[in-house]
């Protein structure tokens, strides 16, 4: 009888019966398909993402200061014992590059929420950085927001590392279709970034509980640091999360759309930004492809559905909400879990 092969990696054919949606695909038949160039900005601009969130009710961090010149540092720096904690952030900035987190502070040294600390010269150095497009997308000019420091919900207290961790929803016609959560580590330095080591774990839309995660690739149970399980852990405030997703989506007018959220500990869901071309990534963390699920809603969404239509329409569209949205195709096409073992053969393809 011949053994089995395992391997590291698939066959094309075998991407497709899965679902994986690839990013030439994304671009394609979703990015250019549902999102307006015109409306980029609204989401390349966290400022501009927040105002909308003001219009519509959606709670966000609240913002302390917008520094535009650099005339606008020496004033800050001023004035900023108004504010015990804070946090600076690229308005244009990407991927959490540029974002400087103040823990405390005397308006002389200032502690970062990674235990470093700074002068009033090196943090005034920081935001001219910023305004010069350091961190931007495409290195334009940009500006530096100043705004309210969220504190973590206690809920992911055993299973977060040295920062925050975020939650990322992707809202396809103004429907969540699928989500995760990004936990920092000691790797990522306290970041939810997934490319700095941070973990990822899918999320069950219907009940808003984790599923396994992620980490560098590789399939882990237990948060790396902590050694606590990623799995079974229920996001406080879900159905707001995801209302809140839809609100935004809405009044961003994109089709394909990336919300991401912190939960704070006394406000609940708020809205970190937005994403026009959020990543594929999610997909390795909900071990599921998108693409059965996106064509699942291009086929049944009806048109000009609100939001609370939607949202009762997600829970009865004639079958199980786990089955219509979380599990848009059967099982034996839609996860990665379903495919073949990945191990390394003697000539490894990683």
């Amino acid at each position: 009888m011949p053994r089995p092969t395992w391997r590291f990696w698939l066959w094309p054919s075998e991407l497709r019966r899965s679902g994986v949606l690839g990013i030439n695909r994304r671009n394609a038949e979703f990015l250019f398909e549902h999102n307006p160039r015109a409306r980029y900005p609204l989401v390349d601009d966290k400022l501009l993402t927040k105002q909308i969130c003001h219009q519509r009710g959606i709670p966000a961090p609240a913002t302390y200061a917008v520094i535009e010149r650099n005339g606008d540092i020496g004033r800050f720096l001023r004035s900023v014992t108004r504010w015990p904690e804070f946090v600076v952030k690229p308005a244009k900035g990407a991927e959490g590059r540029g974002i400087l987190v103040i823990r405390r502070h005397d308006g002389r040294v200032f502690t970062t929420a990674g235990g470093q600390t700074l002068d009033a010269a090196e943090l005034g150095y920081h935001l001219a950085t910023i305004l010069s497009g350091l961190y931007s997308l495409g290195g334009q000019i940009d500006r530096a927001l100043v705004e309210q420091r969220i504190v973590r919900h206690p809920v992911f207290d055993d299973v977060a590392v040295g920062g925050t961790p975020d939650v990322r929803v992707i809202v396809y016609r103004g429907v969540p279709v699928m989500a995760m959560l990004r936990l920092p580590t000691v790797a990522s330095r306290g970041r939810a970034n997934l490319y700095q080591g941070a973990v990822a774990a899918g999320i069950e839309l219907k009940t808003g509980r984790t599923l396994g995660g992620v980490c560098r690739g590789r399939a882990v149970d237990y948060h790396p640091d902590t050694g606590r399980p990623i799995a079974g852990l229920t996001i406080p405030s879900w159905d707001d999360v995801l209302r809140s997703a839809m609100n935004l989506a809405d009044g961003i007018a994109l089709g394909y759309l990336g919300v991401d959220f912190v939960l704070d500990a006394a406000i609940g869901p708020v809205v970190l930004e937005a994403n026009a071309r959020p990543g594929l990534a999610i997909q390795i963390a909900n071990r599921a492809g998108l693409l059965h699920r996106l064509q699942w809603i291009d086929a049944h969404l009806p048109a000009g559905l609100s939001i609370e239509q939607r949202a009762r329409w997600i829970q009865s569209a004639g079958q199980p909400a786990d089955e219509t949205i979380v599990w848009l195709a059967s099982p034996a096409t839609s996860t990665v879990e379903s495919l073949p073992a990945l191990r390394p053969t003697r000539r490894q393809r990683v």
